[in-house]
């Protein structure tokens, strides 16, 4: 059964857990827009969208939203010393072997500042394929983060991670929210930009066999068409674009003692 995990902060500034590590930073006021978002803390979730162009019914400029941040402490890396972790970046949403190093989201905001700075980035891993996994989502405005989410299954794949992910992101936006949603899933991208509109007339059937994960693609789409206004973009994986690493070291967070 899925596990998500949240961190927000508190009206006094303080940044709160539901589990560990430990938060410490400021934060800016914030407005959450009401509509689909997780539940918050720790919780089990019954169930839970890639190509490299945009996609959208319509565009309009981007509503001004107050933000919020929670600055995390530097940590202690450490190294997991399992199977082989795959995470994003190829045609079906994964690479093979782990990288030299698993980076807590501290380690992430001191390497990084490259690649877009506002939108909703979202990431799932897996170590074993199948075998035990996570997703992150970070949502940021100008380089503050607004929102994020963290969640682990004890058994899963990379892809189920990956739409998992994206469910989690989509949710986070209201229904007439314009916004970029970025995922390095090619599998992600493809289903809900070219693919999953015509399994729906079709009964949500393949013309060669059945719609792997079809209750999360399922979900994934009834959110997006509920958001018309939500564009899926695909990002490349691990070539140094700041919130796609940090929604990275929220999907692997399960690898290590801490986020």
């Amino acid at each position: 059964m899925p596990t998500s995990f949240t961190t927000r902060s508190s009206s006094r500034g303080d940044c709160s857990r539901t589990r560990p590590p430990r938060w410490r930073g400021r934060a800016r006021s914030a407005r959450r827009t009401s509509g689909n978002s997780p539940t918050t803390g720790w919780e089990a979730s019954s169930s839970s969208r890639t190509a490299p162009s945009s996609w959208s019914p319509t565009s309009r400029a981007m509503s001004s939203r107050a933000t919020r941040r929670c600055s995390t402490t530097a940590s202690r890396l450490s190294r997991y010393g399992g199977r082989p972790a795959y995470r994003g970046g190829s045609s079906g949403g994964r690479r093979n072997g782990p990288p030299a190093t698993l980076l807590t989201v501290a380690q992430v905001l001191e390497r990084y500042t490259a690649g877009p700075q506002t939108g909703v980035f979202t990431d799932g891993s897996c170590s074993g394929n199948p075998g035990p996994g996570g997703w992150g989502v970070v949502y940021v405005i100008d380089g503050q983060i607004l929102d994020q989410h963290h969640g682990l299954e004890p058994h899963t794949t990379n892809n189920r991670m990956e739409f998992r992910a994206m469910i989690t992101g989509l949710g986070l936006l209201g229904p007439s929210e314009p916004m970029d949603v970025y995922t390095d899933s090619q599998l992600v991208v493809n289903t809900l930009t070219q693919w999953a509109a015509g399994w729906e007339r079709n009964g949500w059937k393949r013309r060669d066999g059945e719609v792997k994960n079809l209750e999360l693609v399922q979900e994934a789409w009834r959110l997006l068409r509920e958001r018309p206004l939500a564009r899926i973009r695909w990002i490349r994986a691990h070539d140094g674009s700041l919130w796609n690493e940090y929604a990275d070291s929220l999907a692997t967070a399960y690898m290590r003692n801490e986020v």
